[in-house]
């Protein structure tokens, strides 16, 4: 046997012991949370239902994440600006609603038929992700300041509480270009990279990848939200088990000129 037929035959066994040894992935939604209220420990709620392992990773919908935080507000407390008011008519929408989004925004990328804003941590998103739904009438929701450093204090308590090491997820539903539906979307995490990095491995064939980057922190985001449900099912919170490690970097959201779609976007509707 050549050196090119033992290196095959390597190969070939460390893919077999791969799958082999590798344990299936496994998902579980955390159920009974309560209704969450600000003050309430969100770390503390999820471990008392659902025990965590070394190597998990927990997704956690923003939405609770805020509420506990008392990242809310009234409608009442709101008095539209201007531009708010002139928005709200022209797109249908209560001036109150927008101006919580203005103020939560950091750049109008569009303001017709839908308000699209950037936040301050780099998140682009419909209505700056300002929610009405899952919270007491005449109340909006804002997302997470700082939502990597949420996930991040969120990883330390359960470490505290459970002495297991795990990575966190915070995540928000979002529209997509091109497509109908919501998906999930990553907007804070800890304890990994967002990014999977294939740039420089080659595929099946020897090619050499160059721009294949996955944004892996995203689509566990996106199957946690198929299990969380979108109305009334009372499930902010899924356990992944068993996802392997991977290697890469946390640079998941576009900057400057790098942004196609904003650029085109924001010379459309000026």
């Amino acid at each position: 046997m050549g050196p090119k037929e033992q290196s095959e035959t390597l190969i070939s066994a460390f893919c077999l012991y791969r799958t082999v040894m590798t344990d299936p992935i496994q998902v579980r939604g955390v159920r009974g949370l309560p209704l969450i209220h600000a003050g309430d420990d969100v770390a503390a709620l999820i471990c008392e239902r659902e025990p965590v392992e070394n190597g998990d990773i927990l997704c956690v919908a923003s939405t609770i994440y805020s509420k506990s935080k008392g990242y809310t507000k009234s409608l009442k407390e709101i008095t539209p600006g201007e531009r708010a008011i002139r928005l709200g008519g022209l797109n249908g929408e209560d001036p109150r609603f927008v101006q919580a989004v203005l103020d939560a925004s950091t750049d109008i990328i569009m303001e017709h038929p839908f308000i699209l804003s950037e936040l301050s941590f780099g998140h682009v998103g419909v209505r700056a992700g300002v929610d009405q739904s899952n919270i007491e009438d005449g109340m909006v929701i804002f997302l997470p300041p700082e939502p990597m450093k949420a996930a991040e204090d969120l990883r330390k308590q359960i470490l505290e509480i459970s002495k297991k090491n795990i990575g966190t997820i915070i995540t928000d539903t979002c529209g997509r270009s091109f497509r109908r539906g919501q998906t999930g979307n990553a907007i804070g995490w800890s304890g990994m990279t967002a990014i999977r990095d294939f740039r420089g491995d080659t595929d099946l064939f020897g090619h050499v990848l160059k721009i294949t980057e996955e944004a892996v922190v995203d689509e566990i985001a996106g199957f946690a939200n198929m299990v969380m449900g979108e109305s009334n099912n009372g499930v902010p919170a899924v356990i992944f088990r068993n996802i392997p490690a991977w290697a890469g970097h946390d640079n998941l959201y576009f900057k400057g000129d790098e942004d196609i779609t904003r650029r085109v976007l924001k010379k459309e509707w000026k």
